[in-house]
């Protein structure tokens, strides 16, 4: 029977997970790699900003994690993230600094693959993709604002943009479109 410690739970757990120092990939285990579909040695040494859609949501997402994770002790949150083959897929991102002063500075992140259940089905603007991923937490106009530093009233301007993608009637519809219901 093979000897069970840290690494090698690491390496086998069911989830991806990631060693970061300063938004960079120093080291992930192989459920990392599936998800992304990336070679685990291709991840090594890359900034997070490969697994994003765009540079934009990279910097945007890296803004809003410091007062998050130092107030709460930890950051979580649903996104859409891009394999290397440029699909987008719904992913639930969650992480932990070692130094709550300095977020960024070294941290433990998970990453789960939601496209089982939750698919992206139209394409969206970077703004749309931070707007739905704030829509599916139940946050409010007000709320989402207030997170992404905009206007409730730009928030509502962007919900009725997604309503029209989503060919939905209402804010319940989109939801479970969102949702993938």
């Amino acid at each position: 029977m093979p000897e069970l410690d840290y690494q090698t739970a690491f390496h086998l757990a069911p989830i991806g997970l990631v060693l970061s120092r300063e938004r960079i990939i120093e080291d992930c285990n192989d459920q990392v790699a599936a998800i992304f579909r990336r070679s685990r040695e291709s991840l090594l040494g890359q900034s997070f900003a490969v697994l994003y859609p765009s540079p934009d949501e990279f910097e945007r997402i890296g803004e809003r994690i410091p007062p998050i994770m130092t107030a709460q002790g930890s950051y979580a949150d649903d996104r859409i993230m891009k394999r290397a083959n440029g699909e987008l897929f719904w992913c639930h991102v969650t992480g932990r600094s070692l130094d709550l002063s300095v977020p960024h500075a070294a941290g433990v992140w998970t990453f789960e693959d939601l496209s089982a259940t939750r698919r992206v089905a139209v394409e969206l603007t970077p703004r749309e993709r931070e707007i739905a991923a704030q829509l599916v937490t139940g946050k409010t106009s007000k709320q989402i604002g207030r997170i992404l530093d905009i206007s409730s009233r730009t928030v509502d301007v962007y919900r009725s943009r997604l309503m029209r993608k989503y060919g939905t009637g209402n804010a319940t519809e989109l939801l479970q479109r969102l949702l993938g219901n």
